[in-house]
C-alpha cells in the first residue's frame, strides 16, 4: 500500500503545506488495527510525481494515492484496475472496503 507521507508543499501553492485526507483516513484505520502493519506492506511516500515505485508497479496513469497494491494472483471485487498482472484498488473507501473484504478488519458502521 502507498500512503502520501504528510506534511508536504505542493509547488502549485507556494508557501503552503498540507496533508492527504484520503491518506489519513487510511492511516487512522491503520492505527485503529495495528495487526494490519503485519499483514500489508506500507509505503509512506513524497508527494511530487513521478511516483517511481508506484509507477514501477501500476504505471504512470494510476499514481494517484492511496492505493493498495494486491499480491500477484489474488484478486478483489474492489479492484479499481490491473498492471503488470497485479491488481490493485485506488482510494481510501475502496481501500477500507477491500481491507474488510479480505477480513482484515471488520466493517465500519452503518
Amino acid at each position: 500500500m502507498f500512503l502520501l507521507a504528510p506534511d508536504f508543499e505542493d509547488a502549485k501553492f507556494p508557501g503552503q503545506r498540507f496533508f492527504c485526507r484520503h491518506s489519513a483516513l487510511v492511516e487512522g484505520v491503520l492505527t485503529s488495527f495495528p495487526r494490519l502493519v503485519d499483514a500489508i506492506d506500507v509505503r509512506r511516500i513524497a508527494f511530487p510525481r513521478p511516483r517511481a515505485d508506484v509507477v514501477a508497479l501500476v504505471g504512470e496513469a494510476n499514481q494517484a494515492l492511496p492505493i493498495l497494491v494486491l499480491p500477484a494472483g489474488e484478486t478483489s471485487p474492489h479492484a479499481s484496475g490491473e498492471a503488470n498482472g497485479q491488481q490493485f484498488v485506488s482510494g481510501a473507501e475502496r481501500i477500507i472496503e477491500a481491507l474488510v473484504g479480505r477480513d482484515l478488519i471488520p466493517p465500519p458502521h452503518p
